[in-house]
């Protein structure tokens, strides 16, 4: 009986962390930084309100940050577009604007801060 009963914990374990494995995984359209997780969200393939935000880990005064995002087809990598500059409140900064991307077409989020540049994974349609 005990032995049934170790095999059974044992799985429940193992199950647990398979379970709670994903917690990890940095969303998509999301980079991890050293001070906080970058993101960029908005429709890609037409034309549609994009979003990048910046959340700060616990702790971490208030900062100002320029937000923006790049894109990229087939062909090029463009330069990058800024929606503006924010101080962060609370812990997050958020700015957005319209933005008319084609199908193929990728984009990133940039943050800007004390003149380093630092950007999310692409994300593709």
């Amino acid at each position: 009986m005990r032995r049934a009963t170790a095999v059974s914990a044992s799985v429940l374990t193992v199950g647990a962390l398979f379970v709670l494995a994903p917690v990890g995984v940095t969303p998509k359209g999301c980079g991890d930084l050293s001070g906080g997780r970058l993101c960029i969200e908005g429709p890609i393939g037409g034309t549609g309100r994009f979003t990048t935000w910046y959340v700060q880990h616990e702790d971490r005064p208030a900062t100002a940050v320029r937000l923006g995002y790049q894109r990229k087809d087939h062909r090029i990598v463009a330069f990058p577009g800024w929606f503006g500059t924010q101080h962060t409140r609370g812990g997050r900064a958020e700015l957005g604007g319209t933005l008319d991307t084609a199908p193929g077409e990728c984009v990133r989020g940039l943050l800007e801060h004390q003149d380093k540049t630092y950007v999310t994974q692409w994300r593709c349609s």
